[in-house]
């Protein structure tokens, strides 16, 4: 890894570190609205959340502490989770996510979540244990080198978080390893439309923020197809230029990055009439 990247990578696990101690101590980080941020209103938390997608339903569905106003987006609006299914959770925090995720399949299924700072897990793991959520798992280790064995995963979701690294093309590699033949991802993530000033791209708030770090729609489409998947749908959210604005304000980043829904098939799955293709 280059020193650029892992300083990168460095500088981004120092600020999530700080949004969960800062969650943890009830206390605001000083950027509420943004993915990288936090409040210590709940209340807060809950519009920023129902802003990105989430229902009141869901909110109640986690234990307290686990909304902590992240993302850009939902990423179960397209997972089509089914009861029974293994899911990954690419970057997940305070285990929101994930325990959605975990009502979706059921007890039947199972839900591993992967983060790189160990408070943010600490933090996971404990509102686990609060929620009595036995079908899910929260393990430290960074998204281009998953601990996870080969074909387990049904579907693998994220949010917010593929944008924050430096080296995206392993992320979908190791994404791919990871997913059974047929699995699915369905991603809600932070996309450039246009080139990004160098001032902005070089700018590690920007970057921990979720905005400095988006790649091109057309740059993640060859690094997905090159990784092995198919049937890649990329859909921006032009109206999520308004919460962007929000992260940043006065910056003008909303004219260059927005998010949007990513979706990809890793091929090979059975064929429903026949035996295994």
């Amino acid at each position: 890894m280059s020193v650029k990247a892992d300083n990168v990578r460095q500088h981004v696990r120092k600020s999530y570190a700080e949004v969960a101690e800062a969650s943890n101590d009830g206390d605001c980080c000083g950027v509420e609205s943004s993915c990288c941020g936090v409040s210590d209103d709940a209340s807060i938390n809950t519009l920023i959340s129902t802003r990105l997608g989430y229902s009141e339903e869901d909110l109640c569905k986690v234990p307290a502490g686990a909304d902590m106003g992240l993302g850009c987006g939902n990423p179960r609006a397209i997972a089509s989770l089914k009861p029974g299914e293994v899911v990954v959770d690419l970057g997940s925090g305070g285990g929101f996510d994930a325990f959605l995720a975990a009502h979706e399949v059921t007890e039947r299924g199972h839900v591993i979540g992967i983060d790189m700072t160990p408070t943010m897990l600490s933090k996971a793991r404990h509102n686990a244990e609060k929620g009595k959520f036995s079908n899910v798992e929260f393990r430290l280790g960074e998204i281009e080198h998953l601990p996870i064995a080969d074909n387990t995963a049904d579907a693998i979701i994220s949010n917010c978080v593929i944008n924050l690294s430096p080296h995206k093309e392993l992320v979908f590699a190791d994404a791919f390893r990871v997913l059974k033949p047929g699995g699915r991802l369905a991603i809600s993530d932070v996309v450039a439309t246009a080139v990004m000033p160098d001032e902005m791209k070089s700018d590690p708030m920007l970057h921990a923020g979720c905005m400095a770090g988006a790649s091109m729609i057309d740059d993640l489409e060859i690094m997905m197809a090159d990784a092995g998947f198919e049937q890649i749908r990329i859909n921006p959210k032009d109206e999520s230029r308004e919460f962007i604005r929000d992260w940043a304000p006065g910056r003008g980043v909303e004219a260059y990055v927005v998010s949007a829904y990513i979706e990809a098939v890793k091929p090979g799955a059975c064929c429903s009439d026949s035996a295994c293709c």
